[in-house]
């Protein structure tokens, strides 16, 4: 190890314990991605921070040193957003993982961002509340992580994605102070800095505590299974839902591909592999109200060719029906070594076009490509099973993954919904900015890290000239991380 290095290594040791550095190169190797599989690099050094000085010191040792630094949670991201550049150091946050503070009068929560988003809402359902943000991880992701991405769910529809449910946080910037932005009753007097940090990627400092805004359970809740003969009908049926002003919690669809793959799976919850495709459509609120809008769903979804209907009979049902529906990814890793997770976003009314448009896509790439999605905000999220150590079908996949992002922004869309921007989708942002909101966007980073030490590499294009004027510097050769 060259002097410099050792003796950052020597100060991170100092500051968190040998214990918590993290060096070596075989245990090193855990941190090469996140669920991004096909971009990989390696950190110098990952320390397990225990408190909000020693993520501050850590970073005062990372700036004397010159090194840059990245903020990780539990790498179950998947847009290559908490990946490290050659020589950083990774900030893991698992540690700080306490549930400082639980109000059920204010319904509001403090937290550590090691926090894990399914321990919260369990935390609070003896007083009637939850969490809402609830991603197909959230046994395993933390709401630092959540924070970073902006991340959604299938209940986005209703409840909106994390952003709707931070009230302040406290923030560790790029020089190592301590700041806290908001405040607990979600009001600010001055520019919504929270909403910045939000989705910012980890781009704007660490986040050491947040205080999140907490839901009441539904008195009711109803979980219908509409069987389709393809994914196009599903998409169909979603936009007659959304059509008459009914807001369901959830409208999530399940196409073929995906469903025998859940059910040859530890997740299997009886869903029918003859299908087409599946659509999950969940009702709550007063009950009073839902067998009215359940006999309306019915009606809507038979008119646009579901072939049955069947409800969940209780609470042990619903459960096993979400457990297949958010063990999908797990499932179809089934089918190859690898899977790409495509995100994006497009208006409803388009959903049954753009779908006939990716699968032939698929079909012309000769590709392994399922769907599984959340159908209600048109957050679509095409699935690519594949092994990238097949060069061949890698560059497919790569040029796949573009063509869809393509179709998307073209039907009006985005390039994405809630995985993030990451290393994955930064040479595209030029699908939906000009140069003049890029720099704008550069400069509210300058003003946080005008040295871009903090998570670099992520969100900004790092081509010349952005894909749009220049189709072929896609820059999958010219990255730091590996693709």
């Amino acid at each position: 190890m060259a002097g410099a290095a050792a003796r950052l290594l020597s100060s991170l040791e100092a500051i968190v314990g040998p214990e918590a550095c993290i060096s070596s190169p075989e245990h090193l190797l855990t941190y090469e991605c996140d669920g991004l599989t096909h971009h990989r690099g390696r950190p110098a050094a990952v320390v397990l921070a225990r408190d909000k000085t020693e993520v501050s010191r850590v970073i005062r040792a990372c700036r004397a040193a010159g090194v840059p630094f990245v903020p990780r949670g539990a790498g179950t991201g998947l847009s290559g957003g908490a990946l490290a550049p050659e020589g950083s150091v990774v900030i893991e946050c698992s540690r700080l993982n306490r549930i400082l503070e639980i109000d059920p009068e204010d319904r509001v929560a403090v937290v550590q961002p090691g926090v894990v988003n399914a321990d919260l809402s369990k935390a609070v359902a003896g007083f009637g509340l939850h969490f809402a943000p609830d991603p197909s991880s959230q046994l395993a992701c933390t709401i630092g992580g959540n924070i970073a991405e902006n991340s959604g769910g299938p209940h986005t529809l209703k409840y909106g994605t994390t952003t709707n449910h931070v009230l302040a946080l406290e923030l560790v910037l790029p020089d190592g102070e301590i700041v806290r932005l908001g405040s607990r009753t979600g009001w600010d007097f001055a520019y919504d800095l929270v909403g910045a940090v939000v989705g910012s990627e980890g781009t704007l400092g660490v986040v050491t505590e947040a205080t999140v805004r907490l839901t009441a359970l539904p008195e009711a809740v109803e979980t219908l299974l509409a069987i389709f003969p393809d994914v196009v009908s599903a998409c169909r049926a979603v936009g007659e839902v959304i059509r008459t002003g009914l807001v369901p919690a959830a409208l999530e669809i399940v196409d073929r591909k995906t469903i025998e793959a859940i059910e040859a799976s530890v997740y299997a919850a009886g869903l029918p592999t003859d299908a087409g495709a599946v659509l999950i459509v969940e009702l709550d609120g007063a009950a009073h109200l839902l067998p009215e809008q359940m006999q309306r769903v019915r009606e809507l979804v038979a008119a646009e060719r579901a072939t049955r209907v069947e409800v969940a009979r209780d609470a042990a049902e619903r459960q096993r029906l979400w457990r297949a529906r958010k063990g999908a990814f797990g499932a179809l890793g089934r089918l190859a070594p690898d899977l790409y997770v495509h995100d994006a976003v497009v208006p409803r009314p388009k959903l049954p076009e753009v779908l006939e448009r990716i699968l032939a896509i698929g079909e012309r790439y000769s590709l392994r490509l399922s769907n599984v999605f959340h159908a209600g905000d048109g957050n679509l999220h095409p699935n690519i099973s594949f092994d990238r150590r097949d060069a061949d079908e890698l560059a497919r996949v790569l040029a796949a993954g573009e063509e869809i992002l393509r179709v998307c922004v073209e039907a009006g869309g985005v390039i994405s919904g809630e995985h993030g921007i990451g290393t994955e989708k930064r040479d595209f942002m030029g699908l939906l900015f000009g140069k003049a909101d890029l720099d704008a966007m550069r400069r509210l980073r300058d003003a946080f890290d005008p040295e871009h030490v903090c998570n670099p590499g992520k969100i900004f294009p790092t081509t010349r000239f952005c894909v749009e004027s220049n189709p072929k510097a896609r820059g999958y050769d010219r990255v730091r991380f590996d693709a």
